[in-house]
């Protein structure tokens, strides 16, 4: 092996991955177990998927970063372009699903613009916040203000076509993502902690108006009966009926039946979950491989945010873009991961944000794996100038 084809095997983040894929397969092949999908094959699916993901991982590793910095308006305004194409698409390739206009439907498939959009507007964010760097060496208040607006827009677009379709769960992903890249970008202090508070104000009254008053919420901000009863239930499920309490009932009983080591491969799970192999996986692991198994899995997630922070560190003073990528893509992990797992166990509202690099799903598993595929590709490029650099 050249000296040039060992830059490209990042061992660690192959091993990483590697790991999620496996644990994701032995997880669905249990839930497809269930009654409601007999018939199904997820798993083969799932590996088509991951396949076909792997295959754009390496294909990313051609381009080099400062290519893709250039091209991050054009890849940024195309998912923009996708979001509104799918808005004014007939009903006979963008059915609404659940209420809600989120995917372009083919026969034999299904994608959902909105998760790809999500790697594009990382991209973009990491580029404009990379390039407001190189302009402004000495930060200032009116600087700063500056760049907030600037990651504000870039979020507050996608945003808006996504909330049209409606998904409020999706939209508030875009949110934390650039609330971290603000926390991230080294904005002062004092213009973050008053933009905390205002936040806080703003989500501290919905709440309350959610709680207290709950159809006025609707007539004014636009929430659907479905979302103030997911609210309702998270912050108190005894008031609530068990039609209300049902979904997260089930998981909490799946979690609990697996007790310390869980009921391993023998597909003799008894709940029966919906949506189990996609929004409801983590539930599966913990009937499944039980505490420990659960346990094992968040430390996987926590051994790649490690990973991907670590590298953000390292990389800035080389590639602040790539620096920018790998805590935009963090940013994704971590609050699809606290979401997910915190709605199977009551300490979040459930929502359909699925568990990346394990859930069930095309779009979801290739927008992963281009993000995957990016800051593989910051690896590489900090790899080889470190080699350069000590030569």
């Amino acid at each position: 092996m050249s000296k040039k084809q060992s830059y490209f095997l990042q061992n660690d983040l192959i091993i990483l991955l590697l790991l999620f894929i496996c644990v994701s397969l032995l997880a669905i092949y249990n839930a497809q177990q269930m009654p409601q999908n007999a018939g199904e094959n997820y798993v083969l699916k799932q590996m088509i998927w991951f396949s076909i993901g792997i295959c754009i991982l390496a294909a990313i590793q051609y381009f080099e970063l400062d290519q893709l910095y250039k091209a991050s308006i054009i890849i940024y305004s195309i998912g923009v372009l996708v979001l509104i194409v799918l808005l004014i698409s007939p009903e006979s390739i963008a059915a609404e699903v659940r209420g809600t206009k989120s995917w372009f439907t083919f026969p034999g498939l299904s994608l959902q613009p909105a998760e790809f959009t999500k790697i594009t507007t990382i991209l973009f964010l990491a580029a404009a916040i990379s390039q407001h760097k190189a302009k402004y060496d000495q930060a200032t208040i009116k600087s700063d203000i500056v760049l907030l607006i600037k990651i504000g827009f870039i979020t507050a677009v996608p945003v808006f076509f996504i909330l049209l379709q409606p998904d409020f769960g999706t939209s508030m992903v875009y949110v934390f993502i650039a609330g971290m890249m603000v926390l991230l970008s080294g904005i002062d202090w004092k213009i973050i902690f008053s933009l905390v508070t205002i936040v806080s104000a703003i989500a501290a009254g919905a709440l309350i108006l959610v709680i207290k008053f709950p159809e006025l919420a609707q007539e004014t901000i636009g929430i659907e009966l479905y979302q103030v009863n997911r609210i309702l239930t998270w912050f108190d499920p005894n008031q609530q009926t068990s039609n209300d309490t049902w979904q997260f009932d089930l998981s909490m009983l799946a979690i609990g039946s697996g007790q310390l080591f869980g009921k391993g491969m023998s597909g003799l799970e008894v709940v029966s979950l919906p949506d189990a192999h996609t929004d409801f996986i983590f539930s599966i692991i913990g009937e499944s491989f039980g505490f420990i198994g659960s346990a094992s899995v968040i430390l996987l997630y926590f051994l790649l945010l490690y990973r991907l922070v670590t590298l953000g560190l390292n990389s800035y003073k080389n590639s602040p873009f790539g620096s920018y990528i790998c805590f935009g893509f963090m940013s994704l992990l971590l609050i699809h991961a606290f979401q997910n797992i915190g709605m199977t166990i009551g300490i979040m509202p459930i929502t359909g944000i699925p568990l990346l690099l394990i859930s069930y799903g095309g779009s979801s598993v290739l927008s992963t794996m281009i993000g995957f595929g990016l800051v593989y590709r910051v690896a590489v490029e900090h790899t080889i100038k470190n080699d350069y650099l000590f030569k």
